[in-house]
């Protein structure tokens, strides 16, 4: 078991070898909140055959975070069975100068589609200039409600975006089985705590060099670790991506970023 898992399961009076392994994580949750990962539930049950983590079979790396991840974003579940893809490995691309134009093109389409004034951003790393990242286009939208999924949900799917998955705070759309994922959709309400934090995530980096390299870091890390798996990838990634916001408030703080009214795309007041 990695170092880090034992000892805080130490700490948390926990014995990981003692109980069914979910539970132990849990407990671990309950202590540790989004710090303890599904990876370590991964290695919580290597553990118990005197395995590591991406060992496991991928079946059985799918079962368990099917499990989890229901306590990791709350809420979450699979709206369309029928959007489940081909599993697609990690791989990192460097960036590229044609992601913000590709952005651009999905920006008017969605504006179109959608009409009124949504605010329609780029998140994500290929948002980053000098970013790696895999060449896949993450649009926030905002909306309104976005539990009033009648509202957007069509319109989206007229694009060629499947309804993925449901959490409490977003709404996950990709395109369907069969076409290339070039693009996906994050919809969440606008003046929410999801939409600032991604926007503010987005803007620190690009900012702040080091701050950019480190994430930059994390990212070939987890990508050379978990390329056949994107949960884990993802999850693996955590540890900075609760640290940097931490900075990222402080710049906030010393810039006076802020989310606008209105549609434009800067974070810091004119």
């Amino acid at each position: 078991m990695q170092r880090r898992l034992s000892e805080l399961s130490i700490a948390a009076g926990v014995d990981p070898y003692i109980g069914e392994p979910f539970e132990v994580w849990l407990r671990l949750r309950d202590t540790y909140g989004r710090r303890v990962t599904i990876v370590d539930l991964y290695e919580l049950v290597a553990a118990r055959v005197g395995s590591v983590a991406p060992e496991l079979p991928m079946s059985d790396r799918e079962e368990l975070s099917r499990a989890a991840l229901a306590v990791v974003y709350p809420g979450f579940h699979i709206v369309d069975q029928n959007s489940a893809r081909t599993p697609e490995p990690v791989a990192l691309c460097a960036y590229d100068d044609r992601w913000p134009l590709r952005f651009e093109e999905w920006r008017g389409r969605v504006a179109t589609a959608l009409g009124g004034r949504p605010r329609i951003e780029h998140v994500g790393s290929t948002s980053v200039p000098g970013m790696s990242a895999k060449p896949v286009i993450d649009i926030q939208v905002s909306v309104p409600d976005h539990g009033d999924e009648d509202a957007y949900v069509p319109a989206l799917r007229g694009l060629g975006m499947s309804r993925r998955s449901r959490e409490r705070d977003r709404r996950y759309l990709r395109p369907g089985a069969g076409s290339p994922r070039t693009v996906q959709f994050h919809v969440c309400d606008a003046g929410s705590q999801w939409e600032r934090d991604h926007l503010l995530f987005r803007d620190y980096l690009r900012s702040d060099s080091d701050a950019c390299d480190t994430y930059g870091r994390a990212k070939q890390e987890a990508a050379a670790t978990w390329r056949d798996d994107r949960i884990a990838y993802s999850e693996a990634k955590t540890g900075v991506i609760l640290d940097l916001p931490e900075e990222a408030e402080e710049w906030a703080q010393r810039t006076s970023w802020q989310v606008r009214n209105r549609d434009g795309r800067r974070g810091v007041r004119d």
